[in-house]
């Protein structure tokens, strides 16, 4: 049965370059170039949206109306959301569901973050962390790999060990985590909103520092800092505002946790969450009206969460975009990349482009929603649209977060998608799919609410 309520589109969206974590910018300067872009290429202006849901993981209360403060002081409902690294695409889920609901028509989400240098660490000594649980489980896992007890920091060594479990299944090698890191990091030198854009061999990858027994430095995804927003409106909102050029379906999306194999299987490939995974990619083929197992033929491009490339490898899989095991031979045959099967991860993925938690799976809609536009210029994916069906092919985005919370998204053309100019690329004066600019204060009189706030603004930094 396909998913209940109201058709939705996201209408516009903006992203930040996201960069090393330097202490260089503020949020909620990140959030408003972010959100000023999203309604310059929506065509509204933030008296338009009804709702709004801002993520971030390391930040203090009420971050996200300091934030959108900067655009009106609207007296919308603002809610600060936090679901460690699917922050973001847990904001958009949470905007999309109130209009599918019919609550609003237009709504907005919006993520950011600003880290610290070096591996993630908590901000509460004086208390367990939440994450202490799965410390423990794949420790316990550990004792069922080949390489036994690991090392080095807690989410790389998670992962790692995950990879090792696919490995000592499936006759997989160290050489595929290789494969899928060289051809993320490959796909960034494309992309102008990258944190790095090396482009690195996958010898050179194999060669880079050691991390822990499976892992590489450039196997690995670094802190960041950055911004990412989206716009979500209802079919009548998009008709009425002549955004039938631009609006792209969500298909359908969904949110998923835990199940009991994350504790209790002693698996480590489960403590990192392939099991949530795949319960919400199957949910999100399911809502979309596909039979069990279905549909994954019809993906052409894939924004997945490598936040290490061992859970590239596992997440295959666990999409269903492979048979069970044979997620390193869809490495081997090429088929995670141009001129394959799917193209996955052509931004450069978190591994390349940075992952500021908070804004990771907003830019992963970013960036889908884009390549279904054909406005991705080098990122873009071909034969898209090479089908009997205008619409083309689907975009899926998978955004996971330890702890857990996994958000896959489907998108699609509707039927009605009519490119043609004027749209964002006009209002912003470039296109934002594939060039990086930042704003101007012109462009925030633009979108800003006509209940914005002189005082409020002067304090910003563009």
């Amino acid at each position: 049965m396909p998913a209940r309520g109201r058709r939705t589109f996201i209408i516009g969206a903006g992203c930040t370059a996201f960069i090393k974590p330097r202490g260089q910018r503020e949020v909620e300067d990140m959030g408003l170039e972010a959100a000023t872009k999203a309604l310059l290429d929506a065509g509204i202006t933030y008296d338009d949206v009804e709702a709004a849901y801002v993520g971030y993981c390391y930040g203090d209360s009420t971050s996200g109306q300091r934030a959108l403060y900067n655009l009106g002081l609207t007296g919308i409902p603002i809610t600060n959301v936090n679901n460690n690294c699917s922050t973001g695409s847990t904001a958009m889920y949470n905007a999309n569901n109130l209009v599918k609901a019919g609550l609003v028509e237009c709504a907005l989400a919006l993520g950011f973050e600003r880290m610290r240098p070096g591996s993630l660490k908590g901000n509460f000594p004086d208390r367990r962390s939440p994450g202490e649980i799965l410390n423990l489980a794949t420790l316990e896992a550990e004792e069922n790999i080949s390489t036994g007890e690991n090392h080095g920091p807690g989410a790389p060594r998670m992962f790692a060990n995950a990879g090792q479990e696919y490995i000592d299944k499936y006759g997989a090698s160290i050489e595929h985590l290789a494969k899928i890191a060289s051809k993320n990091h490959k796909h960034s030198v494309n992309n102008p909103y990258s944190q790095f854009r090396d482009g690195w061999s996958v010898e050179q990858v194999l060669k880079a520092p050691k991390i822990n027994k499976q892992l590489t430095k450039f196997m690995c995804s670094p802190t960041s800092d950055g911004a990412a927003c989206c716009i979500l409106a209802s079919e009548d909102f998009v008709h009425a505002h002549g955004l039938e050029n631009q609006a792209i379906e969500v298909i359908a999306s969904a949110l998923t946790t835990d199940d009991v194999t994350a504790f209790e299987s002693r698996s480590a490939m489960n403590v990192v969450g392939y099991g949530m995974t795949k319960a919400c990619a199957d949910k999100v083929f399911a809502d979309a009206g596909f039979a069990p197992g279905a549909g994954r033929d019809q993906v052409g491009v894939v924004e997945l969460h490598d936040c290490f490339s061992a859970n590239e490898l596992i997440t295959y899989e666990a999409l269903g975009l492979c048979k069970k095991g044979e997620a390193h031979k869809m490495v081997d045959r090429g088929d995670n990349t141009y001129g394959g099967k799917y193209v996955v991860n052509p931004s450069g993925g978190l591994e390349a482009k940075g992952h500021p938690l908070g804004a990771t799976g907003l830019g992963m809609h970013f960036y889908i929603m884009m390549q279904l536009r054909e406005w991705a210029g080098p990122m873009q994916a071909p034969g898209l649209f090479d089908v009997p069906d205008a619409r083309g092919k689907y975009g899926l985005v998978q955004n996971i977060g330890l702890g857990g919370a996994v958000v896959c998204s489907l998108l699609r053309r509707p039927e009605f998608f009519k490119p043609g100019r004027p749209d964002g690329r006009d209002r912003l004066g470039y296109n934002h799919a594939c060039e990086c600019r930042p704003i101007t204060m012109a462009d925030v009189d633009k979108v800003k609410s006509r209940k914005s706030s002189q005082f409020v603004l002067a304090q910003a930094r563009l």
